[in-house]
């Protein structure tokens, strides 16, 4: 069996290459995954579910021949989902939900030959940038465990940057993949909206805002995941353009001299932390050394009027689901299996009209359509991925009795003002682990213009190789 630390050192592809020379087979790495969660679990709290018997038996039956045969990986439990597996969706309300079947994605990433070993956590129906539920406590960040490891995929973020997987599901509805890749130094690639498919329980979810990806050690690992799980299902509501060839060999393609703008300012208004600022300052003359133009500027947009919308949409989405897990649990919503701003929000939801969904949704046309000219004119944006250091862990309390569901809005969105624009527009956007500071990651976000995640990936690629971090690891992880 391979050592922890052999194993933790390897991207997905990496440990795949040795299933494929019979160095090492499936059922020892998947071994090797649940003793990094004997041994680092009770540290971080990521993961939920050790799904020994499952996969066991899903290595017994053969695994296809995907890019990724054999590798430990992990599912959020949230939207995506396995057969016969239970999510609680971060929420007492939907604690022992199962269903009958895999979700397509599921059924995508059992083809890419992934051997599903965990699940793990996500802060209640996934409206929060940090993972700390009541139903199973805080997710502690591996650089730092009095600090977040971000949500709403923060289970997925710890459990990769602790060496307990290699790369694990993630979803992003306003930033969801890219927070935690920012909060533990992972790649995050939310993919253009409809690129991931969501059915057959969900379509569009999160009146679109919402889309499926996964959290990466390594550029080449994120590009051969989309490649893996993208195209639409059947029924799906949208299609999009496919690739012009696989993603993975956009790494090795050159991208041309781009140009690409930049910014530290909030368009919340708020202050930016210096180190996320500094970041980004540093990520732009990485990109002008490589001989891309590099301008000051940022798309225009009215917050106060983008916040409203969003607060629409989240609210009335969170009712969709409370109501939903209500009908299949049986159980009656309340203070008792909701946390206290959840309640608020299920509350609010459920009072809004047609119109009042109809005139939120068209406000993000409308922020679409101005965005979409400011890339008209740039290829890419670069920002920082959050506004601030991660959050130390008990200041973002889903839990607090004394927020509206309004106030809860307004504490969230100034911590990541820069996310949830392209969940809106739908265009991609990726998180890159370039910065670190005070022994903790720093990420800088970079969009792209609808459908290209070509474009973003090669970019990226040009700057793991400038500023590798495969070699930063945090104090909790397998092989310490």
């Amino acid at each position: 069996m391979l050592s922890l630390e052999e194993y933790a050192r390897l991207d997905g592809l990496g440990l795949a290459e040795l299933v494929r020379r019979k160095e090492v087979t499936p059922r020892e790495l998947a071994d090797t995954a649940f003793a990094a969660v004997r041994k680092l679990n009770p540290k971080i709290n990521a993961v939920l579910q050790q799904l020994e018997k499952e996969s066991a038996a899903e290595i017994e039956a053969g695994l296809p021949d995907g890019p990724f045969r054999g590798v430990p990986f992990g599912i959020k439990e949230l939207i995506c989902h396995a057969k016969g597996v239970s999510l609680d969706m971060g929420s007492r309300l939907a604690k022992g939900c199962v269903f009958p079947h895999d979700t397509e994605l599921m059924a995508r990433f059992r083809r890419a030959g992934l051997v599903t070993v965990v699940t793990t956590q996500t802060p209640e129906f996934g409206y929060n940038p940090t993972t700390e539920t009541v139903l199973h406590g805080p997710v502690r960040n591996p650089w730092d465990p009095t600090r977040s490891a971000g949500g709403s995929s923060g289970g997925s973020g710890a459990a990769v940057a602790a060496g307990i997987l290699p790369l694990a599901h993630a979803n992003d509805g306003g930033g969801s993949i890219r927070i935690p890749a920012s909060c533990n130094g992972l790649v995050g690639l939310k993919p253009t909206r409809d690129r991931v498919p969501t059915g057959p329980d969900a379509s569009d979810p999160l009146s679109g805002l919402a889309i499926e990806g996964a959290v990466t050690k390594t550029v080449r690992d994120a590009a051969a995941i989309l490649d893996c799980i993208a195209g639409p299902d059947v029924g799906a509501p949208g299609f999009i353009a496919p690739p012009s060839r696989p993603f993975a060999e956009a790494l090795a393609r050159p991208t041309g001299r781009l140009r690409i703008a930049f910014t530290t300012r909030s368009p919340a208004g708020g202050t930016i932390d210096p180190a996320c600022a500094a970041a980004v300052e540093r990520t732009a003359k990485l990109l002008a050394d490589q001989g891309h133009e590099l301008v000051d500027a940022a798309p225009a947009y009215d917050w106060s009027a983008f916040l409203e919308s969003q607060h629409v949409i989240w609210t009335a989405y969170t009712a969709l689901s409370v109501e939903g897990v209500a009908r299949l649990t049986g159980r009656k919503p309340s203070i008792e299996n909701l946390e206290a701003v959840t309640l608020r929000c299920w509350e609010e939801g459920k009072r809004w009209s047609a119109l009042d969904l109809l005139t939120a949704q068209q406000h993000c046309n409308d922020v679409s359509r101005a965005v979409g000219a400011f890339f008209e004119a740039h290829d890419l944006l670069l920002t920082p991925t959050l506004a601030q250091l991660p959050a130390r862990l008990g200041t973002i309390d889903q839990n607090r009795e004394d927020l509206s569901a309004h106030d809860w809005l307004e504490l969230l969105f100034p911590y990541l003002p820069f996310t949830p624009l392209f969940n809106v527009t739908g265009q991609p956007a990726i998180s890159l682990p370039l910065h670190e500071h005070d022994g903790v990651p720093v990420g800088v976000q970079l969009a792209g213009r609808m459908c290209a995640e070509e474009t973003l990936l090669g970019v990226a690629a040009r700057l793991e190789e400038a500023a590798p971090w495969s070699g930063r690891r945090p104090p909790i992880h397998a092989a310490a």
